[in-house]
């Protein structure tokens, strides 16, 4: 099922390489706006899975979300505060490269689904969550085989059942993922 997403961003330049570089067979763009205004009855109206927002535009998060199951995600190309940002579930800036920016979306969107589709953590054994915690940290197989005392093989081979059941391949994508699973804290990411 293909996820639906609609974007906030005034600048047609930047709108037309947002959608060309989402181009993919899971996503599916809804709309595009350039102004706020309205924007929760267009929310109400369009049902996106994923909001993608210049977080200059309006960053209170917690009311784009108000009952409604849309991830929300920073598109920046400029400076903003961290603290601004934090809210987010993601945030992708516009010199990020098309694999990271795609793989940041999906993970979001294999989140945000309310079937059966949906991925949550719980279907990773502890071991694979241990290991997953590891990855986010910015660990090696090597150093992580050697913390949870086990093998490399072994490492790799629960690296290998994440990436199956997640659907997420990169480590920015795993981290990401981690940190909307409350696996770990932002400040543990390097």
């Amino acid at each position: 099922m293909k996820r639906k997403v609609l974007i906030v961003e005034p600048s047609e330049v930047i709108v037309e390489g947002l959608k060309s570089t989402l181009h993919h067979a899971d996503l599916r763009i809804l709309d595009t706006e350039t102004q706020v205004d309205e924007l929760s009855e267009r929310l109400d109206l369009l049902k996106p899975d994923i909001l993608i927002i210049n977080p200059t535009l309006y960053d209170n998060v917690t009311e784009l979300r108000n009952g409604r199951n849309v991830a929300v995600v920073a598109l920046v190309y400029q400076y903003v505060k961290q603290s601004r940002l934090r809210h987010f579930d993601a945030v992708i800036d516009i010199r990020d490269s098309r694999a990271s920016i795609l793989q940041a979306v999906l993970g979001l969107s294999a989140k945000t689904g309310a079937g059966d589709n949906a991925l949550s953590n719980h279907e990773l054994t502890r071991r694979e969550t241990a290991v997953l915690v590891e990855v986010a940290k910015g660990l090696s197989n090597k150093e992580i085989a050697s913390r949870l005392n086990v093998s490399v093989f072994t490492v790799t081979t629960h690296r290998k059942n994440i990436v199956r059941k997640t659907g997420i391949k990169s480590v920015a994508g795993l981290t990401v993922y981690a940190l909307l699973n409350n696996l770990i804290d932002e400040d543990v990411v390097i």
